[in-house]
């Protein structure tokens, strides 16, 4: 099977906006997360913000589309010169054999919760300037997306929770194998809103204090937001990094709960090796999901303990960003990126120390090696979990 490369990517987070950002973020050791702001409603936790979101406004054409994670999405296709590589795609393929397959967990709910903020207290009724198909529905922020880009091929919006934008790069994958694009562009969007903050508080699940992933004091995720895109292309150099593997399961085992054992988490990391061609042995540092709740960083470590034995550095980057939630895992893949071409192993930030029934090589500080291959993990509600395996062309 042909093999995919990145050949263009864009990310703006709490970290700053570009990838240079992101960058100088990991290598620097410097987080993104701050006390939560949400205005009338105070809730006692940390959040990763995007700054400079409201600034941004879409274009006339496509004014109907305005609601925070949309323009979140058109903050990043305007970064990193990402707008000018998919120009230059356009030019090879045409508009209507590139794909649109992005991930997201609420898209543009906010845009909801003001509408039903605003209701009409005597008829109980939504504003009428509510536009729910343009802004609130799944699948706007691929409308928006493809049709910022100026795109006429297959789209597709995944919402599988916090696995929903690395699903994409499967999805990605299976729909240039079978001929109905010639290159893609993968990402996720997701945005803050109150949906998601006092739902994850309601399960008790968002902590007090930053995120501390696999800490023995670890009590819960800080909620972030990010959007990020990547161009995939299939690969002719060698000079390039590429998706080497991907590795999908569901479990089912519980609606927010993961399965204890990480039997199926298991699974997915193994079937991302089988696609890829490679051992356990040959996985140099593996990016955690990692959320910094106590059951599912044991979950996880129990996975990796039955892959690698407990060989292999690992670490969580959400104590940079807090949970992304449906981009996640676009943010966690352009973070693999990053590890693999600057040869680096992201400290878990916040970590101080870790759990003692945790028994995976869990990062403390930054570490300077070779790094051919990692994988990233991806695990949402439901159980749906999805394993990348990034390296070098091969």
């Amino acid at each position: 099977m042909r093999t995919l490369k990145l050949s263009a990517s864009t990310l703006c987070s709490c970290l700053g906006r570009g990838i240079a950002a992101h960058r100088d973020a990991l290598m620097n050791e410097r987080g993104g997360l701050e006390r939560a702001d949400l205005g009338e409603t105070e809730l006692d936790t940390w959040i990763g913000r995007v700054a400079d979101v409201e600034a941004v406004l879409p274009p006339d054409d496509l004014r109907e589309y305005d609601c925070r994670n949309n323009r979140l999405a058109q903050m990043a296709i305007e970064t990193d010169g990402f707008q000018d590589a998919v120009g230059g795609a356009i030019e090879r393929y045409g508009p209507g054999r590139i794909g649109v397959f992005l991930g997201t967990s609420t898209s543009g709910i906010r845009e909801g919760e003001i509408a039903y903020e605003s209701r009409d207290p005597k008829r109980d009724t939504l504003p009428e300037d509510f536009r729910y198909n343009t802004t609130q529905q799944m699948f706007s922020v691929g409308d928006f997306t493809r049709r910022l880009l100026g795109l006429r091929g297959v789209a597709e919006v995944t919402s599988t929770a916090c696995s929903s934008s690395a699903k994409v790069f499967a999805v990605a994958q299976r729909f240039m194998n079978a001929g109905f694009c010639d290159a893609a562009i993968v990402g996720g969007v997701d945005s803050l809103c109150h949906t998601t903050l006092f739902g994850f508080n309601s399960l008790q699940l968002v902590s007090r204090q930053v995120c501390r992933p696999a800490d023995r004091d670890r009590d819960g995720l800080s909620i972030g937001e990010a959007a990020g895109f990547a161009l995939l292309e299939w690969q002719e150099a060698d000079a390039d990094v590429c998706l080497l593997g991907c590795g999908e399961t569901s479990d089912a085992w519980h609606m927010s709960t993961p399965r204890p054992d990480g039997a199926s988490a298991a699974w997915a990391m193994d079937a991302a090796l089988t696609a890829a061609g490679l051992e356990p042995s040959q996985i140099d540092y593996v990016n955690l999901h990692g959320t910094g709740t106590r059951a599912n960083d044991l979950a996880e470590d129990a996975a990796l303990l039955d892959v690698f034995d407990g060989a292999v550095l690992c670490s969580s980057t959400k104590g940079f960003t807090g949970h992304a939630l449906g981009a996640a895992g676009i943010v966690e893949a352009l973070f693999s990126c990053i590890a693999i071409e600057e040869d680096i192993a992201f400290r878990s930030l916040n970590t101080t120390n870790v759990d003692e029934r945790i028994r995976s090589p869990i990062l403390l500080e930054t570490a300077r090696l070779p790094i051919g291959n990692v994988m990233t993990n991806s695990f949402g509600f439901g159980g749906t979990n999805t394993s990348l395996i990034f390296g070098w062309a091969r």
